[in-house]
């Protein structure tokens, strides 16, 4: 209902903090998406100058044109902003390619409220100077804050973002909720790394005995439109089931773990948290998309669409030729052992039976327009399992 948004909008008003009247934003997801429809009546709420940017693949042009103060984003987006970024700190030479990934590895570790010491502080500023300012230039100059949900944010995107002063405010919530159920807020020490968050106000949540996050509150929607059965599933007692596996820490902070319907088992009967993996593994600039898979099997794999951006970049400085189309680069052995590599240094993270054993590299990009993903780049996965049933059978048999 329309109440149901607008008392998320209120009680989300309370943790972004916004001078009314004096913001601008640019807008770039669908506006019929739950996150996009609770954020432009955010910004209704505050006068927030409202911009709407021409398409996913001009981000970057329109971010230096409005020179917007805050956005929403989705993690895909914000991994591709930081590829970017990383490809060109790669066409660096010498004592300014080393300072470059000196800010970088400083970033990684950054924490907010000074909690690093005085040292750590000490070298921040002048990353922030030499390095990080460049950086804010890029996304227009004044970002100032990324609200950011749709599906879990790698810590290490969250942490250089802080570090480079656009820090990110990871929440979480879903369509049923209108959307939002937990926000970070940098204020008054409401802020936690790896987490989405405390939970807002009015709402209610609760860690039911198998994990999985129930929530309460006026967020919480009317129900499925004619599914009346369907409806009285997931909302019981008020509570409305939100099918993520999730805990809250001793601070209030809520953290999401995996995706109730996606976690599966293999047939030695071990739980497999897909969302987990895939999070680790897109660290690597060779893998762009990856959708791990395995249920009822004896061990996890996974299909990979690798980034055949980086490919090109990766043969130009190591001056050699894997193929001119995707379908010659995900065939040539050169690409599968660099990738293979990359896999074992990852899977190290993992235990024995969490580890994937094998991978099958996809020629098509992945894509909102092919089908893959959907309009805020989270995987289709029964969509993708289908597309790609041959490699399934080709890896167990």
């Amino acid at each position: 209902s329309h109440q149901n948004i607008v008392s998320n909008v209120y009680a989300g008003s309370l943790r972004i903090p916004l001078e009314p009247g004096k913001n601008r934003t640019m807008s770039y997801l669908p506006v019929c998406h739950i996150l996009e429809r609770f954020y432009l009546y955010l910004c209704q709420y505050y006068g927030v100058s409202i911009y709407f940017g021409e398409s996913l693949d001009k981000i970057g042009e329109n971010l230096k044109e409005v020179k917007p103060n805050l956005i929403t984003a989705v993690p895909r987006v914000i991994e591709k902003v930081f590829d970017k970024i990383y490809s060109k700190g790669l066409e660096l030479k010498g004592p300014k390619k080393k300072l470059f990934f000196w800010a970088v590895n400083l970033g990684f570790q950054y924490k907010p409220y000074g909690v690093n010491g005085w040292w750590y502080e000490f070298q921040l500023k002048i990353a922030r100077k030499l390095i990080f300012s460049k950086w804010k230039e890029a996304v227009g100059g004044n970002l100032d804050l990324i609200a950011c949900g749709s599906a879990a944010l790698q810590p290490r995107l969250a942490r250089i973002f802080g570090a480079a002063e656009i820090p990110i405010m990871e929440g979480y919530g879903l369509t049923e909720t209108s959307p939002l159920v937990a926000i970070n807020d940098l204020r008054n020490y409401g802020y936690k790394s790896g987490t989405v968050g405390k939970v807002i106000d009015k709402v209610e949540v609760k860690i039911a005995e198998d994990g999985e996050i129930l929530c309460k509150g006026p967020n919480v929607m009317m129900g499925y439109y004619k599914e009346e059965a369907l409806t009285k599933e997931v909302i019981v007692d008020g509570y409305f089931h939100t099918g993520d596996i999730g805990e809250i820490d001793s601070d209030g902070f809520l953290k999401i773990t995996d995706r109730k319907k996606e976690m599966f088992k293999t047939s030695g009967g071990k739980y497999i948290s897909p969302q987990l993996l895939e999070n680790v593994m897109k660290q690597s600039r060779f893998i762009e998309q990856i959708m791990v898979i395995g249920d009822g099997q004896k061990m996890p794999a996974a299909f990979i669409q690798p980034n055949f951006d980086f490919i090109k970049e990766w043969e130009r400085i190591h001056g050699i030729t894997v193929g001119k189309t995707n379908e010659e680069i995900i065939s040539n052995p050169k690409v599968i052992q660099r990738i293979q590599e990359e896999m074992d240094i990852l899977n190290e993270k993992f235990g024995n039976w969490e580890k994937i054993k094998r991978f099958e590299l996809t020629p098509d990009v992945w894509s909102i327009a092919s089908g893959h993903l959907t309009p805020t780049m989270k995987l289709k996965r029964k969509i993708v399992m289908d597309k790609y049933i041959d490699l399934f059978h080709k890896i167990y048999g």
